[in-house]
């Protein structure tokens, strides 16, 4: 089945052509802190992690979790391997952080260990990789409260060290099975011009061995990969293990299945046909000459020729019209006239009625032409052409607008490349089935708005940031637009220290972290209380959105960031700091 090419429908009802800008408030956001008892463990990237899919994959990884199951409860793995969950429900009264899983650091020692990845797969089940290249799968029971210790129904070693990029969990015809996506930074012998190392992905399936009267015992099923040259911004299983969603900069491909190599069919070249112009023509400043071929032993009488100021008409009687249609420009009837010219082609000479415009085609439309130039008007061409391609950095200095320079150029100014694409691949063969080109539009984040629900992925549009919510089960209408953030994509644009962005399940806010203290909160347009008008358009005011920025009093490394609707959620390596930013 070939992947057809899609397009995403903007939802015009939820774009705002009338916002004005963020208005900075000063209200004090009120801050909560909660000291760890163990430090969280940043990876400090080695020398031979050294690519950009290194930095990427590893050193921009979010360590704190949110539960999308259980409101205002987040989870993360500290430097002694314990899992610690915090839920709050009183802001004053914040708990410590209550232990409900722990790994052995020391159970299996790897050189290059990656730092632990925790997944949420189901209300009751997670998924836990130790970076070392183990995989635990655990029953969790309701995580709510933090009382329930986690039980291990699954660990084993399945390679290299990874990190846990999503997971889901489903029952078909009585058999619980999880799927798992994991991410790997592999060396790669055939990449000999690039980093020398490649991504890959794999897909586990792992599911219970209840047909042989054994419950509680899990086994792995099934083993998918794929590779490509980037780590992808956005990654995600359907719900139903039905199959995959990436979007990336680069594509990738399915190279083995339970260990077996997929060949990849080796696309077939594309040959060109290649046929004879129809007709042949020059043209002058004052005129133009056509050549048009004739079947072999045609006579003056059999020519069938009609000219006006705008069209034209040449056929052979009893055939059909070999060039017929509206012509660029106007032309003189009474100054044309046509011959016929060995027996085999009719020449005509058109005399243009305004003279000096070079015709870019004789017929609107009709490609079946060939223009010859001649070598002056080639000469004039190329001296037109010449500030466009100089090999100096500014060939012409006097002029009023000077060359561009690329190091002038902002991040706002740049945009992806045109390979940048959503993709949605076969949950059985790992085959794309629907493509979205998304150049143009930059990634920002991925949130999870509704845990039965895929994860959405917001992407800039023009200024705006918009959201969009995949859905699979509708093929026809497979990703909704659901929110937009005014302005958000300029904005994000400019600040140069981001390093996590994000927004809560109800979209009633975005909010960006620089690496160091500042977080900034952007919140959607509402009503005002006071009357406000508009000086400028001398209009009243109905609705403000408003900046806040809060400052952390710390100065540790900012390691992981989510956001509820209610709260937002900063980890350093000493403390979880908790925003009040709803009430």
């Amino acid at each position: 089945m070939a992947a057809s090419n899609y397009s995403l429908k903007v939802n015009r009802e939820l774009l705002d052509p009338n916002f004005e800008s963020y208005r900075l408030s000063l209200d004090a956001i009120p801050t909560y802190t909660v000291e760890l008892d163990a430090a969280v463990e940043e990876l400090k990237l080695k020398d031979t992690q050294y690519t950009l899919e290194h930095m990427q994959a590893f050193g921009m990884f979010n360590y704190l979790h949110l539960d999308p199951w259980y409101e205002d409860s987040v989870l993360f793995v500290d430097s002694k391997g314990r899992v610690l969950s915090l839920t709050v429900t009183l802001d004053t009264a914040l708990g410590k952080p209550r232990e409900v899983f722990r790994l052995d650091p020391d159970s299996n020692p790897c050189e290059d260990r990656l730092c632990s990845s925790l997944s949420l797969t189901s209300s009751t089940w997670a998924a836990l990789s130790d970076g070392t290249g183990r995989l635990h799968l655990l029953r969790t029971g309701k995580r709510g409260d933090g009382s329930h210790k986690w039980e291990p129904m699954f660990s084993e070693s399945i390679g290299e060290p990874f990190v846990i990029l999503h997971s889901v969990s489903h029952v078909e015809a009585g058999v619980h099975s999880l799927d798992i996506l994991v991410l790997r930074v592999q060396r790669d012998p055939e990449e000999t011009k690039g980093s020398g190392f490649c991504v890959a992905l794999e897909w586990l399936t792992v599911s219970n061995k209840a047909d042989k009267g054994q419950e509680k015992s899990y086994e792995l099923k099934r083993r998918k990969q794929l590779r490509g040259r980037t780590v992808p911004n956005y990654a995600a299983l359907e719900p139903h293990g039905t199959g995959l969603m990436l979007a990336s900069e680069k594509p990738f491909t399915c190279t083995h299945i339970d260990g077996q190599p997929v060949v990849q069919p080796e696309p077939e070249p594309m040959e060109e046909e290649k046929t004879d112009p129809i007709y042949v023509w020059q043209q002058s400043a004052e005129d133009l000459t056509v050549c048009v071929r004739l079947p072999q032993g045609v006579t003056k009488d059999e020519v069938q020729f009609g000219l006006k100021a705008d069209s034209i008409s040449i056929g052979v009687r009893g055939f059909s019209p070999l060039l017929q249609g509206t012509l660029y420009a106007a032309v003189d009837t009474e100054a044309s006239a046509w011959i016929i010219k060995d027996n085999k082609s009719l020449e005509v000479t058109l005399q243009k009625r305004s003279e000096g415009a070079l015709w870019p085609e004789l017929v609107m439309g009709d490609r079946r032409g060939e223009l010859v130039m001649s070598d002056e008007q080639m000469a004039q061409i190329h001296e037109r052409l010449t500030h466009l391609t100089s090999e100096d950095m500014n060939a012409t200095p006097d002029l009023d607008k000077p060359a561009c320079n690329s190091q002038e150029l902002e991040d706002c100014d740049g945009f992806p490349d045109d390979s940048f694409s959503l993709v949605r691949f076969d949950g059985e063969t790992l085959k794309p089935t629907r493509v979205v080109n998304l150049g143009g539009h930059q990634y920002l984040f991925t949130v999870q708005s509704d845990p039965a629900l895929m994860p959405c992925l917001c992407l800039r549009h023009d200024v705006d940031a918009l959201v969009w919510q995949p859905r699979p089960e509708q093929p026809d209408h497979m990703w909704e637009h659901v929110a937009t953030f005014n302005a958000l994509g300029y904005v994000q644009a400019s600040k140069r220290d981001k390093k996590f962005a994000t927004c809560p399940p109800n979209f009633s806010y975005a909010s960006l972290c620089e690496c160091l203290r500042r977080a900034f909160i952007y919140r959607q347009p509402a009503p005002v209380e006071t009357v406000l008008f508009n000086r400028r358009q001398g209009r009243q005011v109905g609705q403000v959105a408003k900046q806040q920025v809060s400052s952390l009093d710390s100065d540790r490394p900012i390691l992981g960031f989510r956001a509820t609707n209610e709260r937002l959620y900063i980890l350093t390596s000493s403390h979880l700091h908790m925003l009040k930013v709803n009430n």
